[in-house]
């Protein structure tokens, strides 16, 4: 067995146990939030037009992704996850800008499905494992894989977008927690200090380094701020795979010891919670949530490891 179908069975042992082995909303807990986030009606599946090409595992239903290949890319990989990579950030932010109350987590899915549309993209988790949606909307205690539906945003919510786009066979990957309204000042703290923990292990990828590196930067800072740090979610290699077999832990885990290679590109995608990390997850099968109902901010970025450092593919510049 060459080392990443290996790393393809433990990421699928992983997915097995965060989706397929569903976890219970607990009993008996206090819950933070008396205005819990509740399931609503879902919108029908949005049309993306046919000339635009789809990725291999559309319409292949709950099938797990498997990829066998290199985790370092080709120069002409990478030039077209920059695109893609543009093209997902200014999805994401443009559907931000719309963030208000009144407004539904449905209508921000239309926004950016139809800003990737128009770029020629199509978005990424739309019938990914049969996701409804083109976007994930977490909303305060969903830390993450929120379906968009029609609940109405709420003044003081906080929301995690998170928008990948599929273009010329390859994707690009970034999430971004937005404030409604008036945001009580924790939850203000609390996506600063995410995206800051964020930009830190950034900084610390260096080829040659082991990829414990990240999550031990990530959950060294959290600690600071008394935060929870998401264990069971994880970044992730992105490039002609959404999701390879390449883990990037966002919490110290020394017994992972991959070095970091000039030319690998992956994710950073820290979830930190204001109370317990611990979760449990819809009948949906997607939507995962806090135990102790305390919100969750998340923010991520794609990447390429360059001589120098990383440098971001997911952005407009």
């Amino acid at each position: 067995m060459t080392p990443y179908i290996a790393l393809n069975a433990y990421l699928e042992l992983i997915d097995a146990i965060n989706r397929r082995k569903t976890r219970k909303r607990p009993q008996n807990l206090h819950w933070i939030d008396v205005n819990a986030i509740k399931p609503y009606p879902q919108s029908p599946r949005r049309h993306v037009p046919g000339n635009i090409a789809r990725p291999p595992y559309v319409g292949l239903g709950d099938v797990p992704e498997t990829y066998d290949g290199s985790h370092v890319q080709s120069a002409e990989t990478i030039t077209a996850m920059e695109e893609a990579g543009r093209i997902a950030c200014g999805a994401m932010h443009e559907a931000g800008k719309a963030v208000a109350p009144g407004v539904t987590t449905d209508e921000l899915d239309r926004i950016a499905h139809e800003y990737m549309c128009d770029h020629g993209a199509y978005p990424s988790t739309l019938d990914y494992r049969n996701y409804p949606k083109s976007c994930c909307t977490s909303v305060n205690e969903v830390i993450c894989h929120g379906i968009p539906d029609s609940r109405p945003l709420e003044d003081g919510d906080i929301v995690k977008i998170d928008v990948t786009a599929y273009k010329n066979g390859v994707h690009g990957d970034n999430c971004y927690t937005f404030g409604c309204g008036n945001v009580d000042q924790a939850s203000l703290d609390l996506i600063e200090h995410t995206q800051q923990a964020m930009n830190r292990a950034i900084k610390a990828v260096k080829p040659g380094r082991s990829i414990s590196i990240i999550g031990r930067i990530i959950e060294n800072y959290a600690k600071r701020f008394s935060y929870g740090v998401v264990r069971d979610y994880t970044g992730h290699g992105v490039h002609s795979a959404f999701h390879s077999g390449l883990i990037v832990f966002h919490y110290d885990e020394p017994h992972y010891d991959v070095t970091l290679e000039e030319g690998m590109t992956l994710t950073i995608e820290p979830m930190l919670t204001l109370g317990d990390q611990s979760n449990h997850q819809w009948d949906d099968g997607w939507t995962v949530l806090t135990n102790d109902g305390s919100r969750c901010a998340q923010f991520e970025q794609t990447l390429v490891v360059e001589k120098n450092g990383a440098r971001i593919l997911t952005t407009l510049d």
